[in-house]
């Protein structure tokens, strides 16, 4: 009885946990114009979890929306990318992260 219990304890388990999650979000970058597209896509290459064909770019309010895999990468790593690529992400700033900005 006891194996029993814990076979079954194990089984849900194992069907409680998550493998993916899947999300949406959206990073204000204040200078990035529509010629920037390229770098910022750049910047977020790197990271897997990234659904690199939900890109929305909304040039009027200067931000990027994507969806992306909570289980694989945080929303910070995704700001600090930006960052680094010199552009502000949603109050990260190119400086906070040793880079350059952009002009």
């Amino acid at each position: 009885m006891k194996h029993f219990a814990l076979i079954l304890f194990c089984m849900v388990a194992m069907l409680g946990c998550r493998r993916t999650d899947v999300r949406d979000f959206t990073i204000s970058i204040p200078a990035m114009t529509p010629g920037d597209h390229a770098a910022v896509t750049g910047a977020l290459a790197m990271y897997g979890g990234v659904d690199k064909s939900s890109y929305v770019f909304d040039d009027t309010a200067h931000t990027l929306t994507l969806k992306y895999d909570s289980m694989q990468v945080a929303k910070k790593n995704l700001e600090l990318a930006i960052a680094k690529a010199g552009f502000a992400a949603n109050g990260v700033t190119p400086e906070s992260v040793g880079a350059k900005p952009r002009k």
